[in-house]
């Protein structure tokens, strides 16, 4: 584990990557570290689960495959009893599990051999979003749109319930929900949210979208198995159906 606090005296952001390739785990450890970030380094399941019991991580950088048991059952077993954020490492012939991974609640994934700076992004984008969740008193909204008693906060990239209680989104999820708010009315095609909320990422496929779909109807639909705010266009794609009000500059 390394320093627990910053060259300036802050207290650093715990970050635990879980690998059973040594060498990948050092690499990632170190890639981490070296944005200022702690790491806790766990070569199996059993490390990370123990980690865990002793305090908290304010990510989970987790591979899919380890010697004990598999990423997927971890991950739902954290997603089950805490709301750290995860990021899965998968490989590139790993789709199913991938879909898996997300259908389980893991807020994104990452497909090795991976890019540094892309990696990196990632990270910081789903800490941001955590960072947010976690303030005690939301800034107010300044832009945004209002639909169906929600909220969506554009910028503060936040969803308000009826009732003004926050509701959970990963960073995928909170995407997708911005790009069909904002074309609201009209079918997007799977190949047109993919072009909207993942710009250049060609590790991204239609089940992906299929799934956060999926998700997104279990927090806001009230009945997700008839969903009337994201409706499915049979063979054109989807459309979220729903009168908006637009607010802010």
């Amino acid at each position: 584990m390394s320093s627990n606090t910053s060259p300036n005296g802050g207290k650093r952001l715990t970050i635990g990557v879980v690998e059973d390739d040594p060498a990948v785990l050092a690499m990632v450890a170190d890639l981490l570290a070296g944005e200022g970030y702690e790491t806790v380094r766990c070569p199996d399941a059993a490390s990370l689960m123990a980690v865990l019991a002793s305090g908290r991580l304010d990510l989970i950088v987790l591979d899919l495959r380890l010697p004990d048991r598999d990423g997927i059952s971890i991950a739902a077993q954290v997603r089950g009893t805490m709301d750290v954020p995860i990021i899965m490492l998968t490989g590139r012939g790993d789709d199913i599990d991938r879909i898996m991974g997300l259908e389980v609640g893991a807020d994104d994934y990452i497909v090795k051999p991976f890019n540094n700076r892309e990696f990196i992004a990632r990270v910081k984008a789903v800490l941001r979003r955590t960072a947010r969740e976690s303030v005690p008193v939301p800034a107010p909204c300044r832009r945004g749109y209002r639909f169906a008693g929600f909220t969506l906060d554009e910028d503060g990239r936040r969803l308000f319930d009826p009732a003004g209680k926050p509701v959970t989104l990963t960073v995928a999820e909170f995407d997708l929900l911005l790009a069909l708010v904002r074309a609201h009315g009209r079918v997007l095609s799977r190949n047109q949210i993919l072009d909207l909320t993942h710009h250049d990422r060609d590790d991204v496929f239609d089940r992906t979208i299929d799934v956060l779909i999926l998700r997104l109807r279990r927090k806001i639909e009230r009945n997700p198995q008839q969903p009337w705010l994201i409706r499915t266009e049979r063979g054109l794609g989807y459309v979220f159906d729903c009168d908006i009000e637009a607010f802010g500059p």
